[in-house]
């Protein structure tokens, strides 16, 4: 049996904890190495402004970042919702596809804590998912109810954070 054959699994990483995406791209890295293809479907993220983006790519990773240029604070405004939407079109579609080892929908949960998403859609994505594609679901907010769907479920909990000293987010540690 190969290793390919073994996969399949889904995992869940939320919280208000630092190091979802992180856990989710070492993953991808992992999976590069072990000769995997590897999709990212990020929700809330724009592209090209975080470190770990550029360098997925160039380690062979598909990454498309349907995020505008700001932060979602508050009520969405409906061009946001509408790039929310046209990320889970195309996470469904490499999500089902097979032709993925691994897709991750990195903020995903963040989207559903905005209101964004219907969490029936998210559940009926991850049903779709095709048998040997593991999948990723990263973000705080993450609904209960997507436990069950899950084999792996990770919450990061902040303990303790340099921005409760003030300190802001830095650029190759933070984004």
């Amino acid at each position: 049996m190969s290793w390919k054959e073994k996969l399949g699994l889904v995992h869940i990483y939320t919280g208000n904890g630092k190091g979802k995406t992180t856990a989710a791209f070492g993953l991808a890295v992992r999976m590069l190495g072990s000769g995997g293809k590897v999709a990212i479907v990020q929700f809330m993220k724009a592209p090209k402004v975080y470190g770990e983006q550029k360098k997925i790519e160039e380690c062979g990773a598909l990454i498309e970042s349907f995020g505008l240029p700001k932060f979602v604070h508050g009520k969405p405004e409906p061009e946001d919702i509408e790039a929310v939407k046209r990320a889970l079109a195309r996470a469904k579609e490499l999500v089902s596809s097979g032709e993925w080892d691994l897709v991750i929908l990195d903020e995903i949960c963040v989207a559903l804590g905005f209101n964004m998403l219907d969490v029936e859609e998210v559940k009926g994505l991850i049903k779709s998912k095709a048998p040997k594609t593991e999948l990723v679901l990263t973000g705080r907010y993450c609904p209960e109810e997507l436990f069950e769907l899950a084999d792996y479920v990770t919450e990061m909990r902040d303990v303790k954070h340099p921005y409760q000293k003030g300190i802001v987010a830095r650029r190759g540690v933070e984004y």
